[in-house]
């Protein structure tokens, strides 16, 4: 049977979904393919995952919201597991159009609870983000801190995904996992992202606009690392055996931090994108925005102990692999 990934043309569904693919498992991919960036980009994912699977890799285009929909997409489809990655991302996106945050990760959450519960899937791993540490000053995060005090509604909503799911668990034993993903980039990233975001103005002899004045820090996450969580998260069910699961659960239900256990000055990720470019960007020192949290650094030791998970890129290997993929997509 397959595996369910949503957001398959996004950044780290696609990339997910590739790895599934490359050892064998089937993989139903699901996305509504909106126009939140690049269009085309979602697109050429979903290409090259056809290509490079033709027989294993079966796409949905379907607004997985929408429940009836969903639900007539999946018929006929058997699902072992489900790798639960779409959402409406972007922490500043969220001050202006909230709505669609509710609509995608709210109802859309418990649309896919529903489907992991009425076809008794062997695990669901899900999207959370570290997002949900909000104004947590103690560094680093730790997934046993308290994480009440959310900085924007995408953090607020990414918080109730992770009580839903801990009520599904508890109610249905429906084994769960929940990642919290930290700073992801590399090849196929967001256009939305600073270091997309930085890598093009500087192509385009534009000013880059630096937030926080620069004095801010993020554990940055090459997208090989994230998928190798994923990966180990989604082959490893938390058992329903009552003992407390990490972030807390006696269901079966765990939360993970996945970062590279290491905060970055914002002004070294800079200087490493201009390195690759090969020019000095010109910078716009600018207030702290709306919703923005100065650092962010993850305590990935539950992950360590229960999977052995060990991220193996820093960003002086990451950010250089970026920028040769963005110049050979873009052909600058």
């Amino acid at each position: 049977m397959a595996v369910l990934v949503t957001g398959a043309a996004g950044f780290i569904g696609f990339h997910v979904s590739r790895a599934l693919l490359t050892r064998g498992a089937p993989v139903i991919g699901l996305d509504n393919v909106n126009d939140y960036y690049s269009v085309q980009l979602k697109r050429d994912r979903i290409a090259s995952l056809a290509a490079a699977s033709p027989n294993g890799f079966h796409f949905l285009e379907v607004d997985f919201s929408d429940s009836g929909a969903l639900n007539t997409a999946l018929g006929g489809h058997e699902i072992d597991s489900i790798v639960h990655l779409g959402a409406q991302a972007g922490v500043r996106y969220s001050i202006e159009n909230p709505l669609s945050y509710v609509q995608s990760n709210l109802v859309g959450h418990v649309n896919l609870l529903e489907v992991a519960r009425h076809r008794k899937v062997r695990h669901m791993v899900y999207a959370s983000s570290s997002s949900v540490y909000g104004g947590n000053e103690v560094l680093p995060f730790r997934v046993e801190d308290r994480v009440d005090h959310p900085l924007s509604l995408y953090a607020a909503t990414k918080k109730a995904d992770e009580l839903m799911s801990e009520t599904y668990a508890h109610l249905y034993r429906l084994p769960q996992t929940g990642l919290r993903f930290f700073t992801v980039y590399g090849p196929w990233g967001r256009p939305d992202m600073a270091m997309w975001l930085f890598t093009k103005a500087i192509f385009a002899n534009e000013p880059i606009n630096v937030f926080g004045e620069g004095n801010m820090r993020r554990d940055f996450t090459y997208i090989d690392d994230i998928v190798a969580g994923v990966i180990a998260s989604l082959d490893n069910p938390p058992p329903d055996d009552g003992a407390e699961k990490a972030g807390g659960s006696k269901a079966p239900h765990r939360l993970y931090n996945i970062g590279n256990n290491n905060s970055e000055e914002l002004t070294r990720m800079i200087r490493l994108i201009e390195e690759a470019c090969g020019r000095e960007a010109r910078k716009n020192l600018l207030p702290m925005q709306p919703g923005d949290v100065r650092d962010t650094y993850a305590d990935i030791s539950a992950i360590q102990r229960d999977l052995g998970f060990q991220p193996s890129t820093s960003i002086d290997v990451g950010i250089p692999r970026f920028v040769e993929w963005y110049r050979a997509y873009h052909g600058v």
